[in-house]
């Protein structure tokens, strides 16, 4: 009886904690702060067709080398939306990305209650930053300002399995694939 109740309670220390691992390793230990450069909020010109660089404040970012979709920042700036949205291409149907809770600049929830409302808008940083992964901007009224990845529809083909077609182009080799 003694054993039984060893090897049960050795059971449930284990499965507490192999959760705890897990949890750690998903919400803490792949995440490292991004140091800025200066050149961190970029966003595509109607013009040039090409990312520049907007003018920006108080910018704090985090990334992972673990997934293309783990990058999330926060900053802010003093463009208005209507210079934005005369200068800038658009992105459709965003959908901000949950962070890390100890990244508190960034409120997933809150940002998508800003798209829906309209006091926020998105915009494209970067189009293929990782293979069907695009670099998003939103952007508030009051000038706060949040980036994340979003996969593109070229992404959430090639990551579900379906054929990407001809729209797409070709997935990049990854080493050991020769």
């Amino acid at each position: 009886m003694r054993l039984g109740q060893f090897l049960a309670g050795f059971t449930v220390f284990s499965a507490l904690l192999a959760g705890a691992g897990l949890y750690y390793l998903q919400v803490y230990a792949f995440y490292e702060e991004v140091t800025p450069s200066g050149d961190d909020v970029q966003l595509v010109s109607f013009v040039t067709g090409a990312p520049e660089p907007i003018l920006f404040d108080d910018f704090q970012a985090i990334d992972a080398d673990s997934s293309p979709i783990r990058y999330r920042a926060c900053f802010t700036t003093e463009m208005s939306h209507s210079l934005l949205s005369e200068t800038y291409e658009p992105y459709e149907k965003a959908e901000p990305r949950n962070a890390p809770e100890w990244f508190d600049c960034f409120d997933a929830e809150a940002i998508g209650a800003e798209l829906e409302a309209g006091t926020a808008l998105t915009f494209l940083s970067h189009k293929n930053i990782a293979y069907g992964v695009d670099r998003v901007v939103a952007i508030t009224e009051t000038g706060r300002g949040y980036v994340w990845h979003e996969l593109n529809d070229c992404g959430a083909k090639a990551y579900d399995g379906s054929p990407t077609g001809e729209a797409c182009p070709p997935r990049p080799e990854t080493e050991g694939n020769n």
